[in-house]
C-alpha cells in the first residue's frame, strides 16, 4: 500500500516546481537552498523516481515530475487552506473552482453581491483549465464548461447561451460587414475548445465552409473576446460570457442576436454529499439566481447525474 510522503517534502517540491529555482523556493519557504534540495531528494527517494532534471542552466521538471505536480498541487493547496481555516477559526468556508474565462468575465464581477448576501461565508475561488479533483478535497463546487459527461456527479446547468459572431464596431465599419457571405473575406478567430465551432454556426446560417486555416487561435474565451475587441478578426463567442465587452461597446453582434446557436455549456458540478453543507446550499441558490438574471428570464433549477466519460473542454 502506498504511503503519503511527508508534507514538508511535498511543499518543497511544489515550490521548486512553481518557481523553477531552489534558491527562490528556499526564500519563499524560509529555508536554505540546501535544505530544500534535501527535502526534494528525500521525496524522490520515497517515490523512487526523479522529479527534476538538473543542469548548469537551472532546474526543470521531469516528465514524471510534471505529472505528479498536476495531481498533488490542488490537494496540497486544499490541505494548507483547511489548516489555515482551522487555525483562524473560520467555520463557513467555501471552496469554488471554475474555468478561467467564466471566473474572470462572469463570476468575479458578481461576487460583491454574494459577499453582501452571505457575509458570514469565506469564499475561496480558484480557476484553472483542469477540473478539480473532488476525491482529494480540492473544492466544494466546480463550474465546468463543455458537454456534461462527468461520472457520478450532480450536474446543474447554469443558463442558455447565444453563440454569435462578434467584432469590434471599428472592424465592422472597416470591412462593411452586413452579409454572412462576407465572412469568407475577413479573419475569423478560432476558439479551440468552444462547444460551437465556426463549422457549426456556418452550417446553421449560411452555405459557407469554415476556413482550413485561422489567422489566430485561442484556448480561452476571454482571449478570443479580447482579440476581437482589438480588431484581430471575428470571434464566435457567447453573448453571456462576453456581456461586459458588449455593454462597453467593445464588441457588437454583427448580424444581430437572431443569428445565434443556443447552447447550455456551463455547469456547476459537485458530489451529492456536498449539498448538505449550508455554505454550498447558499452559494448554489445565489449562483442560480444570478444565472437566471443573466439568461434574461426566471430560470428553473434542473439536476441530473451521469456516468459517461468526462469531457476535457474548458473555457
Amino acid at each position: 500500500m502506498a504511503t503519503i510522503p511527508p508534507v514538508p517534502n511535498l511543499r518543497a517540491f511544489e515550490a521548486v516546481a512553481r518557481r523553477r529555482s531552489f534558491a527562490h523556493a528556499a526564500a519563499e519557504l524560509h529555508l536554505t537552498a540546501s535544505a530544500v534540495s534535501h527535502q526534494v531528494s528525500r521525496l524522490e527517494a520515497h517515490l523512487g523516481v526523479r522529479l527534476f532534471e538538473r543542469s548548469a542552466h537551472g532546474v526543470r521538471l521531469s516528465a514524471a515530475g510534471d505529472r505528479y505536480l498536476l495531481r498533488i498541487s490542488g490537494a496540497l493547496s486544499a490541505l494548507l487552506a483547511a489548516t489555515d481555516d482551522l487555525q483562524q477559526g473560520v467555520e463557513n468556508s467555501l471552496y469554488v473552482h471554475s474555468t478561467p474565462s467564466f471566473a474572470s468575465l462572469w463570476l468575479v464581477p458578481r461576487l460583491r453581491a454574494f459577499a453582501r448576501a452571505c457575509p458570514d461565508i469565506t469564499l475561496n475561488l480558484s480557476a484553472a483549465h483542469t477540473h478539480s479533483d473532488f476525491a482529494q478535497g480540492e473544492a466544494d463546487l466546480d463550474i465546468r464548461y463543455g458537454v456534461p459527461q462527468w461520472p457520478d456527479m450532480v450536474i446543474e446547468p447554469l443558463f442558455e447561451e447565444r453563440i454569435v459572431p462578434l467584432a469590434s464596431p471599428a472592424f465592422i465599419r472597416e470591412h462593411r460587414l452586413k452579409r454572412i457571405d462576407q465572412l469568407a473575406d475577413v479573419p475569423l478567430i478560432q476558439s479551440n475548445v468552444s462547444v460551437v465551432q465556426w463549422s457549426d454556426w456556418l452550417a446553421a446560417f449560411a452555405d459557407l465552409r469554415a476556413p482550413e486555416r485561422f489567422s489566430v487561435r485561442f484556448d480561452r474565451a476571454m482571449m478570443s473576446l479580447d482579440a476581437a475587441a482589438q480588431g484581430l478578426g471575428v470571434a464566435l463567442e457567447s453573448t453571456t460570457i462576453g456581456a461586459g465587452h458588449l455593454a462597453d461597446r467593445r464588441l457588437k453582434p454583427i448580424f444581430g442576436l437572431d443569428k445565434a446557436v443556443r447552447v447550455k455549456a456551463h455547469f456547476v458540478v459537485y458530489p451529492a454529499r456536498h449539498a448538505r453543507r449550508p455554505p454550498v446550499e447558499a452559494f448554489l441558490s445565489w449562483l442560480h439566481g444570478e444565472a437566471s438574471k443573466a439568461e434574461g428570464r426566471a430560470g428553473t433549477r434542473r439536476t441530473m447525474a451521469v456516468s459517461t466519460p468526462p469531457s476535457t473542454a474548458t473555457k
